[in-house]
Parts: C-alpha cells; sequence; structure tokens
C-alpha cells in the first residue's frame, strides 16, 4: 500500500480527540451464554457435549470469566455446571468460572459444594432486584432487601467464595436504595458488584451516569471493588451502553454469542470482541468468532440472520455492481488491505472470512468477471455475456449451481488456457 492508512480513511470516530477509552485501562468480558443466553424463550438447551465445546471456544477467543449456570435450578443444571467447572480444572481452560444465585442459601450452597467437589474457585453472582416497580410489585421493603444482601453475601464470603452483587433493574433504581444496597453488600463481603440493565432501558448517556455514581459509592467504602455491566438489547442499545459503560469505569461487560438472551437478547458478546478490536481496547486473535457463534446457533436452534453483523452470510458479500468494482480495482492493485475495506468497515479478514462478489440483477459485468475468477474459470465474453444477462432476469442473486450450469454449457477452461 503506498499510502498510509490515515491518508486513506479519515476517521471521523477520531475527529473530537481520542475514541473513548476504558476508564480503568482495562476490560474484561464475562461470558453469559450457557446461563443468562439461554433464558430466551426460543432456544433449545444444548447438551453437555456442546456446551463443553462452546466453553473451549470461549477461552480460545480470550473471554476472561463465564457463567456455567444457576445450580439452584435443580440437579440437572448442578450436573452441567460441574462438568463445566471440571474441565475448566482439568484442562486448564483460562476462564474463570461463575454461576447465579437468588439471594437465599439453597442457591448458593450448592455452586459452595460444587466448588469444594472441583477444587476450583467459583463466583458467586447473587442477585436482588433494586427498582421501585419491582419492589412496589413484590411488596418489598428495603430492610428485607438489605437481610437479604447481607445473609447471602456473607453467606458465601464466609464460604471462602469469590462473590459478585448483582441488583436487577438498576437502570430504573433510586440513586439512595443503590447506595444502601451495594454498601451493604460490600461490608458482607462482595468485591464485586454488577449493573444490570435487565430490561433494556438505559442509552448511552445513562449507561455512563450510573456507572460514574456506582463507581463512587463503591470506591467510598474503601475497598477495591469491580464493577460490571450486564445489559439487554431491548432498545437496540446494548453494544453502545456496553462501550460507555466501560469508558465510564465499568472493569468488566458481559455478553451472549449471537445475543441470545431473554426476549429479544443480551449485549452480543461476539460485536462486543470486534469494536473492542477495532477501537484498540484489545488485541487478539478472533478467526475463531464464525465458529463460536455458528455453534451456539446450532446447537440453541437460533439461527444467525443473513444480514447479522460479522459473522452473519451477507455481512461481507455484495452484488452491486458499484461495490465490486471497487473490489476488484483494489485487487488489481495487489493490495489485500484496500481490497478489504474500500466497502467494509470491518475487515472480513478479522474473523477469517473474505470479501464476496456475487451475481444478480444489481451486478455488472466486473461482478462475473470476479465470480469466474474467484473460481478458476476464465471470463470468456460469451461467458460472461450469458451469465449477465441471466443476472438481468432474475430476482435476486444467482446460486453458484445456476452459474455452472451456464459455465458447462459454454465448457468454460480453467483461467489461463486459450478459449
Amino acid at each position: 500500500m503506498s499510502l498510509t492508512e490515515s491518508e486513506l480513511i479519515y476517521d471521523w470516530n477520531l475527529a473530537g480527540g481520542d475514541e473513548p477509552r476504558p476508564a480503568r485501562g482495562k476490560v474484561e468480558l464475562d461470558d453469559e451464554t450457557l446461563r443468562d443466553g439461554l433464558q430466551s424463550a426460543s432456544v433449545r438447551s444444548p447438551a453437555i457435549g456442546d456446551k463443553l465445546r462452546i466453553l473451549h471456544l470461549i477461552a480460545e477467543l480470550g473471554i476472561e470469566s463465564a457463567d456455567l449456570g444457576l445450580p439452584g435450578a435443580g440437579p440437572h443444571v448442578v450436573r452441567d455446571v460441574t462438568r463445566l467447572a471440571r474441565e475448566i480444572a482439568d484442562q486448564r481452560l483460562p476462564v474463570e468460572p461463575n454461576c447465579a444465585a437468588r439471594t437465599v442459601a439453597r442457591d448458593i450452597q450448592p455452586i459452595i459444594d460444587i466448588a469444594e467437589r472441583t477444587g476450583i474457585a467459583i463466583e458467586v453472582c447473587c442477585f436482588l432486584g433494586s427498582s421501585p416497580i419491582r419492589q412496589y410489585t413484590e411488596v418489598w421493603e428495603m430492610d428485607r432487601l438489605l437481610k437479604l444482601t447481607e445473609d447471602a453475601v456473607g453467606l458465601a464470603a464466609r464460604a471462602g467464595m469469590p462473590v459478585m452483587y448483582v441488583t436487577e433493574d438498576t437502570t430504573r433504581a433510586r440513586p439512595d436504595d443503590l447506595r444502601r444496597l451495594y454498601t451493604a453488600a460490600v461490608e458482607a463481603g462482595a468485591r464485586r458488584v454488577c449493573i444490570a440493565d435487565t430490561v433494556g432501558h438505559a442509552t448511552p448517556d445513562g449507561a455512563l451516569s450510573l456507572v460514574r455514581f456506582i463507581r463512587q459509592v463503591v470506591d467510598a467504602t474503601g475497598e477495591l471493588i469491580g464493577v460490571d455491566w450486564h445489559g439487554h438489547r431491548d432498545r437496540g442499545l446494548a453494544v453502545s451502553n456496553s462501550l460507555a459503560a466501560a469508558a465510564a469505569g465499568a472493569d468488566r461487560l458481559h455478553g451472549t454469542a449471537i445475543g441470545i438472551g431473554e426476549r429479544v437478547g443480551n449485549t452480543p458478546i461476539d460485536q462486543l470482541l470486534v469494536n473492542m478490536q477495532l477501537m484498540g481496547w484489545i488485541d487478539r486473535d478472533l478467526s475463531r468468532l464464525p465458529d463460536y457463534c455458528k455453534l451456539v446457533a446450532e446447537c440453541t436452534g437460533v439461527p444467525i440472520p443473513d444480514n447479522y453483523p460479522v459473522v452473519g452470510r451477507d455481512a461481507f458479500r455484495t452484488a452491486t455492481g458499484v461495490h465490486a468494482a471497487a473490489i476488484i480495482k483494489a485487487r488489481a492493485k495487489g493490495d489485500d488491505w484496500l481490497a478489504d475495506r474500500i466497502y467494509s468497515g470491518v475487515p472480513a479478514s478479522l474473523v477469517g472470512r473474505r470479501q464476496e462478489i456475487e451475481v444478480g440483477p444489481m451486478s455488472g459485468r466486473s461482478n462475473v468477471i470476479c465470480w469466474l475468477r474467484d473460481r478458476g474459470l476464465e471470463p470468456a465474453d460469451e461467458l460472461v455475456d450469458a451469465i449477465f444477462a441471466r443476472a438481468k432476469r432474475a430476482s435476486c442473486v444467482l446460486e453458484e449451481a445456476e452459474i455452472r450450469q451456464i459455465c458447462a454449457r459454454f465448457a468454460a477452461p480453467p483461467a489461463g488456457r486459450d478459449v
């Protein structure tokens, strides 16, 4: 490439100064696919073999921690969580496990038992509703919430377990209530707290303000406390909210593969990984990201939409003549970097994919020529004309089999041979 990246791309993301950075210098990820993700009404719970494969891909992607389940839900969850925890211990996977629990002893004790059996530390994530709408509906008094918090966190902490205290519906809770609840949790032994946007209410500005407030609350205790952000995408703002939370002082962001989860789902952790990489927050190999998303889609029965960002079928496909012509010109310069970015804000190579040129009614002759050359076929004029004419009569992109049938009629030879 003869010109520099900054000469080829003017980045308005940086026009006001540097792009936002994690306020704490580093932000980690917590994968909720195997617990919160399975709360979707449309998912099929994966078999333990598939859960193990997902766990290994979580490790390969460098995701720091993962929620293995809620053992208090029954023996079947205890069995799977135990197997997953053993896998982390036996294979020395670089993933820190955690488990969800309501603020009751019957949910917390099974996690303590699993940790003792497997010999691996498991973070106990005690959750409790915090918003006034929830308090009113459940007829909860603040004194009761404080007692549940102190008892649950204290039980886990006395057992030597790392504890994260989670307030549900934090983004609609009163500041004074949050201050009292988080302070009580820290005093009882929690060393991490989690802000949960349980119903996807937050906006990026709201996430920024709330995280800054909670950061002040926990810092005032004098303890070294981690702050997590757990988002949902009911308003389509989950990724933006998570990035804003990190910029405001969150230490760890939660998400699930392809955003599976209750209602319209959780923050897509795959999109977080890509954005964090592009923003320079992390530097890791994301080539297995499509495999991770595909596996979760297959074993949960949740299809990946064709137009889903980065891992969807159409993420790096184009059948538009102008777009294809630009990619072809970039390739003609012998510049893979250029070809991967001329019509793509996310380079396909980042996740082990490549730009694909298809042939359809919006295509030009350049699409046809490129399609043939990509498959090692000579783009003879008569063949290109025949495919181009068929594409213009079509209502959608031509399937590969249809184009190959046309090629067979013309007996297209491999590229480079005489026609």
